[in-house]
């Protein structure tokens, strides 16, 4: 057992594989890190931060009788056989408390109607004509409703998801003892990126997790290309949710994080609470370019890796200066080898991660996103907005793709009025409202 557990830790530091054949349970380090063997030879690096709470009666529930917060999720989802998504929102999910038409805000309206794949018109801003008001219907992608509706009379449904559920959806505050966050790191990250959020929220007395994602930070590397393909990480993130999950979690991702956030959300709707989604694009199933750089020779990427991190700052930051190159070097961004950046990204392929995948989600999700981000057009998120049931849209402007490092304040306070909110609440989160 002892030298199972060297193995997964000089697998972790050193990147080399162990010949682990049993599972560990995970390896304690004072430094608040655990090693977690997935499965036999995969060790992931996890910080697991839990605040010493005092003994509070009632800390362990959410307060208030049963009827508060509670929400009626019905919806009708129909995909026709020509790559036409209808989504209708139905019963009593209008809700005047949560409707939040302004300030990057997304109405829920009754019908959403687009054309698969097609992101141009789906990503029409609220408020610029895309729809007619609240409670009326909603055309996305051209066409009068009239029209609309003598196609769809002609059209055969190829598939129709109805949707009709109850959630109770609470405050989370620090003091409850089961409530736990979950941070996800993209491509190219590490759970470092997250430092100021952790120790934001450890502060609270909020339990937080934050995984390194295989190849990543201090995370094992193996080096075979099956090891990080979507599936194979997604099953990662599903054993680190089962191993730390309570009875209400909290998922928080970036960039390819996101896509992982929304797998879990999707596998266990009854212990995902609410969501939050930073700079993670559109709901589009994951294909791999074949014209992206990362497709090149693995010998070919590694005489480039140099060049990466100072592209990465590029795109990545809204400004290029001396604390914005401390920020890339201390979040360990794009500090990975040239095979797993290969691997990672020629192994996003998620075809089930599509519109109709997102539309079957009920739980509350808040979209951030960095006005100066390069490699996620605010339309994408603009349009994932439109497609969840429940969904804040907060724009950052001085923000880019590492929004979480460089407006740490600002990120921490809009995440935590998203957790202390509940519907029957007036109106949005107050820090929704803020225009920064």
């Amino acid at each position: 057992m002892l030298s199972s557990i060297t193995d997964g830790i000089m697998c972790c530091l050193l990147g080399k594989t162990p010949q682990a054949v049993v599972p560990l349970e995970s390896v304690e380090s004072s430094d608040g890190y655990s090693f977690v063997e997935v499965k036999p030879g995969r060790v992931l690096r996890v910080k697991h931060g839990v605040p010493v709470r005092p003994s509070i009666e009632g800390a362990d529930a959410p307060p208030g009788d049963k009827e508060q917060g509670l929400v009626h999720c019905k919806r009708r989802i129909t995909l026709y056989r020509n790559g036409q998504l209808v989504v209708e929102n139905l019963g009593d999910t209008l809700r005047a408390d949560l409707l939040h038409g302004q300030n990057g805000g997304v109405e829920p309206a009754a019908t959403v109607e687009l054309e698969v794949g097609e992101a141009g018109a789906a990503g029409t801003p609220p408020g610029e004509g895309a729809r007619p008001g609240p409670g009326g219907p909603e055309r996305v992608g051209g066409g009068s409703a009239g029209v609309a509706g003598r196609r769809r009379r002609g059209r055969r449904p190829k598939r129709i998801i109805d949707i009709d559920c109850k959630k109770r959806i609470t405050s989370c505050k620090g003091i409850h003892g089961d409530v736990v966050l979950f941070f996800i790191h993209g491509v190219g990250g590490s759970l470092a990126i997250w430092k100021e959020q952790l120790d934001f929220f450890v502060r609270l007395g909020y339990e937080v997790v934050a995984p390194d994602l295989a190849g990543h930070g201090a995370s094992s590397a193996p080096q075979v290309a099956a090891a990080y393909t979507f599936s194979a990480l997604a099953e990662d993130m599903r054993a680190i949710f089962k191993r730390y999950a309570k009875q209400r979690n909290v998922l928080i991702g970036h960039s390819y994080g996101v896509s992982f956030c929304t797998f879990l959300a999707h596998e266990y709707p009854d212990l995902v609470h609410k969501v939050i989604m930073i700079n993670g694009g559109g709901p589009t199933a994951l294909e791999p370019s074949l014209c992206s750089i990362f497709n090149m020779p693995t010998c070919v990427l590694r005489c480039l890796s140099p060049c990466l991190a100072w592209s990465f700052l590029k795109a990545g930051f809204a400004r290029q200066g001396a604390k914005e190159k401390q920020l890339l070097k201390e979040g360990n961004a794009f500090n990975v080898s040239s095979f797993v950046l290969r691997a990672m990204m020629s192994g996003q392929y998620w075809p089930e991660g599509d519109e109709v995948y997102h539309a079957e989600l009920t739980v509350p999700v808040l979209l951030v996103h960095g006005m100066h981000d390069k490699f996620v057009p605010v339309e994408e998120d603009q349009r994932m907005a439109e497609i969840l049931l429940l969904a804040f849209l907060k724009l950052i402007d001085e923000g880019s793709h590492m929004v979480m490092l460089e407006c740490p304040e600002l990120v921490n306070t809009l995440l935590h009025e998203f957790l202390l909110w509940e519907p029957d609440a007036v109106g949005p989160p107050a820090a929704l409202e803020l225009k920064k």
